[in-house]
This record gives C-alpha cells, sequence and structure tokens, in this order.
C-alpha cells in the first residue's frame, strides 16, 4: 500500500489525464475514471485523514483538482458541437448523461470517504478546508440535477444524490445555507462557487458549456437579502451578459437573474454608480422583441424597477409633474398593444396593464386617449376559453375609471358602447367560454357600468333604461338591471 504522500503524484496524473484531450476519446476517458475509482477504494483513508489540521488540509487541497477535473470531464459540449454530434461519433447528449453517471457515482464515493472522516480528523481544519472539493462538487450536481438536453433520469438521479450526499457531508440544511453559510459566523460556498464559474462566464467563453449559465442563474436565486448585496459587483456583469445575449431563451433567463437582484439589492445599493439606470436601459430594449416570455420577464422586472428609479422624484408642486419611466413604458406598451393581433403577446400585455395603471394613478390621463382606443379594440375580441386579456381590460377599465373618474364623463357614451356590445356576445356566447368566465366577464362588465354610473351622476342609468325597453335577451336584461339597482355613491371614486 502507497504512503500518504505517495499518493500526490498519483491524483495529480488522474487529474491530468482527465482534463487533456484524451479523456475526448471514450475508451480514454473510460479508462481514466476506471483507474480514479480503484485509487479511491486503494487508498488508505484513515491515514490521510489522521494527523494535523495541516494534513487535513493538504489532502483536501490534493483533491481538489481532481475533483474540478471531474466536473469538467462530465460538463456538456458547447450547442454547435453538439449538434454536430448527434450525426456521428462525439460528445453528443447521451454520453455527456453516461458520464454524468460515472463521474456521479465517484463523487459519492469521496463524498463517502469525507464523511467518514468527520470521527477522525481535525474537525475545525476540515470545515474550513472541505470548500477545496465541495465546489466543483457542488457545479456537477447542479449542472445534471434537472432535466436538460445533456440529462437522463438515470444522471438526474446520481446527481440529486450527489447534492444531497454534499450537504450532509458540509452540515447544511439547505442549498441557500451551503451557499451563504448556516450561520453569521460560517462563511458560505457562494463566493468559491463563483470564483469556479467566472472562466466561463465571460463574453468569449460562456456559451461553450450550456450548463453554466443554468448553474449560475439557480445559484444567483438561491441568494437573498441581505446577504446578495456584498456579491453585487461578481453577480451584475454576468447576468447583464447573459441577458443580451441574441437568443431569447437566454435574454429571459438573464432578465430573470437581473430581476432577483432587483428584488434583493438595497436600492442604494442599486442607485450607486448609476446601476438602476444601466439596468433599466438593458431590459426596456427588450420590449422592442415580440416575444410574449420575454415581454412577461421584462415587464416583472420594470414594475419592480420602478419604486427605485423614482425614489429620488418628489413633486414640489406648482410646475407638472414629470414624466417617469413608467410613462415611458406604459407609453410603448399601448403602442405595441393598438396592432397586436398574436394571442400570447395580447394576454401578456394586458395581464400587467393594471399595475401600471395603478402605479401612475391620476397620471395615467396623461395616456388617457390611447387607452381608450386600446380598450375598447380588446373587448371587441374573443381571447379564448378563459378570456384572460378581457378580464384583465375590465380591470384595467375598472382602475382607470377610480383614477380618473373627472375626465370619464366625456367618454361616458363610447365606453358604455364597448361594454353593453360586450356583455350581448358574452350572454348569447352558448358554446365557447364556460359558465364560470362567462359570470366573472359579465360581473367585471357590470362593475364598470356601476362606475361609470356613479361618476356621471346616474347618467348611465338612464340611458340603460331604454335598452331594457327595447331588449329581448333575458339574461342582458338581467345583468342590466343589477346597475339600476345600484345607488348612486361616489365614495368608490375617492370624492
Amino acid at each position: 500500500m502507497e504512503p500518504p504522500g505517495a499518493l500526490g503524484p498519483a491524483w495529480a496524473s488522474l487529474a491530468r489525464r482527465l482534463s487533456g484531450p484524451e479523456p475526448r476519446r471514450p475508451a480514454a476517458g473510460a479508462a481514466a475514471l476506471e483507474d480514479l475509482g480503484a485509487l479511491v477504494d486503494a487508498a488508505e483513508w484513515g491515514r490521510l485523514w489522521a494527523g494535523s489540521g495541516a494534513s487535513v488540509r493538504g489532502t483536501l487541497e490534493m483533491l481538489a483538482p481532481v475533483a474540478q477535473a471531474l466536473e469538467k470531464h462530465a460538463a456538456p459540449p458547447e450547442e454547435e458541437a453538439a449538434a454536430a454530434a448527434a450525426g456521428g461519433a462525439g460528445r453528443g447528449p447521451p454520453e455527456v448523461a453516461e458520464k454524468a453517471e460515472q463521474v456521479g457515482s465517484l463523487y459519492l464515493k469521496l463524498l463517502g470517504k469525507v464523511a467518514a472522516a468527520k470521527s477522525c480528523a481535525d474537525r475545525a481544519a476540515w470545515k474550513t478546508d472541505v470548500s477545496h472539493l465541495a465546489g466543483p462538487v457542488y457545479i456537477f450536481a447542479v449542472s445534471h440535477r434537472v432535466k436538460q438536453p445533456w440529462t437522463s433520469p438515470r444522471s438526474r438521479d446520481v446527481a440529486g444524490r450527489v447534492l444531497a450526499s454534499l450537504l450532509d457531508v458540509t452540515e447544511c440544511s439547505s442549498v441557500a445555507g451551503f451557499l451563504r453559510g448556516e450561520n453569521e459566523e460560517e462563511r458560505g460556498r457562494f463566493p468559491v462557487v463563483l470564483g469556479l464559474l467566472k472562466p466561463d462566464l465571460n463574453k468569449e467563453s460562456w456559451k461553450k458549456n450550456p450548463a453554466v449559465k443554468h448553474v449560475f442563474s439557480w445559484t444567483l436565486q438561491q441568494i437573498t437579502r441581505p446577504w446578495l448585496s456584498q456579491h453585487l459587483e461578481r453577480v451584475l456583469p454576468p447576468s447583464l451578459l447573459i441577458s443580451d445575449d441574441y437568443q431569447t431563451e437566454n435574454k429571459v433567463l438573464g432578465v430573470q437573474c437581473l430581476h432577483h437582484i432587483v428584488l434583493n439589492v438595497p436600492a442604494a445599493d442599486l442607485l450607486q454608480y448609476n446601476r438602476a439606470q444601466v439596468l433599466y436601459h438593458a431590459i426596456f430594449n427588450h420590449l422592442y422583441i415580440p416575444e410574449h416570455h420575454l415581454v412577461q420577464a421584462v415587464l416583472l422586472c420594470l414594475l419592480d424597477l420602478f419604486p427605485i428609479l423614482e425614489k429620488s422624484l418628489h413633486w414640489k408642486g406648482g410646475a407638472a409633474r414629470p414624466t417617469t419611466h413608467c410613462d415611458e413604458v406604459l407609453q410603448l406598451i399601448l403602442t405595441h398593444m393598438e396592432p397586436e393581433h398574436r394571442l400570447p403577446l395580447r394576454r401578456t400585455y394586458a395581464r400587467h396593464l393594471p399595475a401600471f395603471v395603478g402605479r401612475l394613478g391620476i397620471l395615467t390621463v396623461r395616456h388617457m386617449k390611447r387607452l381608450e382606443r386600446v380598450i375598447i379594440a380588446y373587448l371587441e375580441v374573443y381571447d379564448g376559453p378563459q378570456e384572460e386579456a378581457r378580464l384583465k381590460i375590465l380591470e384595467t377599465l375598472k382602475l382607470l375609471i377610480q383614477y380618473t373618474w373627472p375626465r370619464i364623463s366625456c367618454r361616458l357614451v363610447v365606453l358604455l358602447k364597448a361594454l353593453l356590445k360586450l356583455v350581448c356576445d358574452v350572454a348569447r356566447d352558448t358554446n365557447l367560454t364556460p359558465e364560470p368566465v362567462k359570470d366573472a366577464l359579465l360581473q367585471e362588465a357590470t362593475d364598470c357600468l356601476i362606475l361609470l354610473d356613479r361618476c356621471s351622476q346616474g347618467q348611465v342609468k338612464g340611458l340603460l333604461a331604454r335598452v331594457v325597453l327595447n331588449c329581448k335577451d333575458s339574461t342582458v336584461v338581467s345583468w342590466i338591471r343589477k346597475v339600476q339597482q345600484n345607488s348612486v355613491d361616489t365614495s368608490i371614486l375617492g370624492t
């Protein structure tokens, strides 16, 4: 049996074999993994862990290059290389999944040896230096734990067991605790993970391993307030880089990372060095791309960014209130909404319109004409069985009437016609829309009619009286009666 000191060259030799060009050939890679497995089984781990803290530290540092080489060996290839490999020899997704299973099994062996060392090693030294091994193991586990083109059910299962074993070895109750530290005194491994990911997260290299962006994104999501602010300089550039890609999938992923940063970093830190403005312009430009998943992510992020951007804006009275970033975004949204005919995008825009009206309040009058056109146009179009767009447009109209009721009287007839047409269309629809959705639409439309009546001091009831006399549809008449039975009450309008 080899003495502990003689194992260093053996570990180093195996690390070189795994990270060199030879493992690209399946036979060479399998041989290196087999040799490593034999070495793990044969080593006298009790002698390696026994002794001083320096001995434990040296052993963990000796294993770190091997752990990194294993992680790189199981990494998926570049997307273009994987596509080329699909028709011939190479590292296609099935081969990557098979390698991940083998590497995961080796990681489980190593972690088992480390777990057994707790009883004989210097515990303080072990707790401090286990990050040398934990970082690469964590990246491997996160790369392969969920369904991706390069994973298989078996590789995902192995990766999940590796992550659970890693948390057990490091005595962490969760991934978040592993990354940020289980308590205030313990330093987390998030800086270690970021350091390992950094070489693969620059403009030239971040696409060479398609798993890196997912590892970074998922890891970032685990760090929340107040821990994230101290890492802002390290997580902001990669997030901006991913969001600036030409592929929509990457844009969405990057915007989601930026949104997490907005939610979990104090406003003062984001306003420093004009970071909030940089974020705003990077995200705002994505609104020109007509992809509903991207627009959804962008609008969610912007709505949380507005309070930070407008934190320093204070209206002093007298002069007109300055336009805000929210005004700018709403103007662009309404411009895109008017001619839009694709239902997924119409639903996405309509879903967020109430939040914009609610945020601007009375200042929504700046956008009254365009809002009126959008509301009327969207109420006319059937939106599918769930009628999401029309329900959200009715919610928007209710808020618009409540906030801008002094300006509604001149638009009373136009809005009344649009709402009555909607009520008639929904009441006569016998096939397409489920009854609960129809009831929701009719209730929302009725609420809007009641609000219109209240802000017009009862004019709507007078106009509806003629409709009731001439209408033969009992369903329409029953909903109109609900409007007529409401007393005039302006308290809901804020007066």
